[in-house]
């Protein structure tokens, strides 16, 4: 059974261990430096440069296929680049004449499926990463780190007998048991029932606030990605298309795709004039953009407001949708060939097929040039 499946059957899992007892690692600057890695004839990433600082946590975010885990493979040495250069704390760990082996790194890495050894047991696999200490010393880290993420009653347990959340937080405690100056995890929640993911993920970043280690983590979850990173790193095509807080990107989208990553947003085409666009639904800001091109307004569906009927620019309800704290609306306006998709928190006075007003929440409206085909 996959750990996905296993949770999904209801295996309970332990309660964490207490927050603030991660032993503290001596965190180091990460570098990539006109990075470049190809399979084959595909090109995986294509010259990417990010400085990251000790103990800042950077989600990389992006499609698949983008390069996110390329660029981890090629942090932690499992791979080797074909150009540009990985540092840490300036020192040159691979480039064009140097490369040091991932066991040299002072690297912890949580995959996607976990890669726990099911032959051993919970304790050994801890141990696994701790084989230069003496193994009286190495046995006492692995079980704190055990007891750390609430799973030392199950030290001498497989893995096989643990929940899909359990067996996670065995890697992470294999990951972190050694204090690696780098963490390193790929979409280490991914394969997790939805009911328990938020709750292993915040204990999960507990832990690596603990740590104080340099964290980098690949999701292609926004949410996700918000929810823990100083920093996000947005990924397409083997490049870096934009660099932030979660705050900046979800505001300041670079192009109509990042603002279609982080946010369902309706598209709505125009015409600029005397520096605004102009749009079946509104006048909005266009700074920027030349005089009579086209554009796009992307409104995100918070901002689309139901006014009364007569008021603002009419349209009619075709649809509505409990979702419980909004409602989901489809709204028809004279001009756009779909609807208008809003997120509400209140339509009860709101009948399907009557008509009624449109406004927009111009603070949660972006505009953009029209993509090049």
């Amino acid at each position: 059974m996959t750990p996905a499946g296993v949770e999904a059957a209801g295996a309970a899992d332990e309660p964490w261990g207490r927050r603030g007892t991660a032993g503290p690692a001596i965190a180091v600057a990460l570098g990539f430096d006109g990075l470049s890695h190809a399979y084959g004839k595909v090109r995986a990433l294509d010259r990417v440069s990010l400085d990251i600082l000790p103990g800042e946590i950077v989600c990389l975010l992006g499609p698949s296929g983008c390069g996110k885990t390329t660029l981890l493979r090629l942090a932690s040495g499992i791979e080797r680049p074909i150009a540009g250069r990985v540092l840490m704390d300036g020192r040159e760990m691979a480039g064009p004449r140097v490369f040091v082996p991932p066991e040299q790194r002072g690297v912890g890495l949580v995959f996607q499926d976990f890669a726990l050894f099911p032959h051993l047991t919970n304790l050994a696999n801890v141990m696994f990463g701790l084989r230069a200490l003496p193994r009286g010393e190495a046995e006492a880290v692995a079980r704190l780190a055990l007891e750390r993420v609430g799973l030392a009653a199950h030290a001498l347990d497989y893995p096989h007998a643990l929940s899909g959340g359990e067996q996670q937080r065995v890697a992470l405690a294999r990951a972190i048991a050694p204090r690696p100056g780098v963490l390193l995890m790929d979409e280490p929640f991914s394969g997790l029932d939805s009911r328990l993911r938020d709750t292993i993920r915040e204990e999960t970043l507990a832990v690596m606030r603990e740590t104080r280690a340099t964290c980098i983590v690949v999701t292609h979850d926004p949410e996700e990605a918000m929810r823990m990173a100083d920093r996000i790193v947005l990924m397409r095509g083997g490049r870096i298309v934009q660099v932030g807080t979660a705050a900046d990107l979800y505001r300041r989208p670079v192009d109509l795709q990042a603002a279609r990553f982080f946010s369902d947003v309706n598209e709505v085409p125009g015409i600029v004039r005397s520096g605004k666009l102009a749009t079946p639904v509104g006048y909005f800001a266009a700074p920027g953009l030349a005089e009579g091109s086209r554009a796009i307004a992307a409104i995100r569906p918070q901002a689309i407001i139901p006014r009364p009927a007569q008021m603002c620019v009419p349209g009619r309800l075709l649809a509505k949708r409990f979702l419980g704290e909004v409602e989901f609306l489809e709204i028809a306006v004279q001009g756009l060939e779909a609807p208008l998709k809003a997120r509400v928190r209140s339509a009860e006075t709101l009948t399907t097929g009557h008509d009624i007003g449109v406004d927009v929440a111009a603070s949660e409206v972006l505009v953009f040039a029209v993509p090049e085909a």
